[in-house]
């Protein structure tokens, strides 16, 4: 019995080290204490099942939507002062970036702790990596260097931090302050341009999409940006667009109009205008410029001048009528030393050379007398 209590222990051991391993929070920060109702712990974690109980089931479905992976809830207190913290854990930088811009309000201005990250009296944003930091307590703003100390210890637990750049492509002008977002899905799209109903911009044909708010004569428009995967998925989206709504009043099927242009993979969308020329205004803003780089190693081919051609030339000949005179000398004095210390051992061998005479003398042919190797005197 006490064997099956230990490893049932053991057991619960192995369990609670993955789950104390995932968590991001820090227990305490620049003077800041976690801590809970049952006293000093770390911070809960929950995942994506409890999601709903702390969102709105609407801002819940777009959260699962943008890729949600994991959480963190944490409260923090220092003296009178408390700090809650929730931590989502998203499995990218996109879908991060996405769930940052979902959450962010328009009141709010950049609070100078990371890259993409917003402040307002009582709330703090903050996006770093493929983690989203959702912060509420009193009196945030003079609070930055201990937020900045929070941001830096959960920094070092954050993945890669490569964003979506299709914000870049947005007008700046008239444009309505921390307005834009961006979406990976229909259902988080649909919360803020209700146009249509469904995947209505073609997210299953590989979109990613941009909104923000502009102001034109008194007016609030619409902008939607949607970037295809290529310009014939774009065109196609485009004429599916043109059967459903009345895109620049071509009225096909009625109602309020919409307008629409397509460049490239860029497919860009502004409801709300009351005239064609007014949303041309803005659609004729929208930068779809794109580069195309060539990234092989290029050279120059250049064509040297008649008199390094020559120069050349001589140098090269020169070279080599200088190997083919030493090659050659190396060759002979090689042959005559060889036949000097090994006569008749390696070179013409008496007993195998065979020499055509034309019997013009009756004196026998010696080898040698072809090197002056041998005895000259008369015999």
């Amino acid at each position: 019995m006490r064997v099956r209590v230990s490893l049932f222990a053991a057991f619960l051991c192995l369990v609670a080290i993955p789950a104390a391993a995932q968590g991001i929070l820090p227990n305490s920060f620049a003077g800041w204490t976690g801590t809970t109702k049952a006293g000093l712990t770390p911070p809960v974690i929950y995942n994506g099942d409890k999601a709903r109980s702390m969102e709105a089931e609407q801002q819940a479905a777009a959260l699962a939507e943008y890729g949600f992976v994991s959480g963190e809830e944490g409260s923090y207190t220092r003296g009178a002062d408390a700090l809650s913290v929730k931590l989502y854990r998203m499995k990218d930088a996109s879908s991060a970036y996405g769930e940052y811009t979902y959450l962010r309000t328009p009141e709010m201005v950049r609070a100078d702790l990371a890259e993409h990250s917003a402040i307002v009296r009582d709330r703090v944003l903050v996006l770093v990596g493929n983690l989203v930091l959702d912060i509420s307590g009193t009196g945030l703003p003079k609070s930055k260097a201990d937020l900045q100390a929070l941001v830096s210890s959960v920094e070092k637990r954050a993945g890669d931090e490569i964003y979506p750049s299709l914000w870049q492509r947005l007008p700046v002008s008239n444009v309505e302050h921390y307005t834009d977002h961006y979406f990976l899905g229909p259902l988080a799209l649909n919360q803020f341009v209700p146009l249509g109903e469904g995947d209505w911009l073609g997210f299953s044909q590989g979109a990613e999409v941009e909104i923000a708010k502009y102001r034109a004569g008194g007016r609030e428009l619409t902008l939607v940006i949607a970037d295809f995967p290529t310009p014939q998925s774009a065109q196609k989206k485009l004429g599916e667009l043109e059967n459903q709504f009345n895109v620049n009043n071509s009225n096909a099927a009625g109602g309020a109009p919409i307008y629409a242009k397509r460049s490239l993979t860029l497919l860009a969308i502004v409801s709300g205008a009351q005239s064609e020329a007014e949303a041309s205004a803005l659609l004729k803003q929208v930068h779809s410029v794109s580069e195309v780089t060539w990234n092989e190693p290029s050279f120059e081919l250049t064509q040297p001048n008649i008199g390094t051609i020559v120069v050349g030339t001589i140098i090269g000949t020169g070279i080599i009528c200088a190997f083919a005179l030493i090659s050659g000398i190396a060759f002979g004095g090689v042959r005559l030393i060889v036949k000097r210390f090994f006569p008749d051992r390696v070179f013409d061998r008496s007993s195998e050379m065979q020499v055509l005479q034309l019997g013009l003398s009756s004196k026998p042919i010696n080898a040698e007398d072809f090197y002056g190797l041998g005895d000259s005197s008369p015999k």
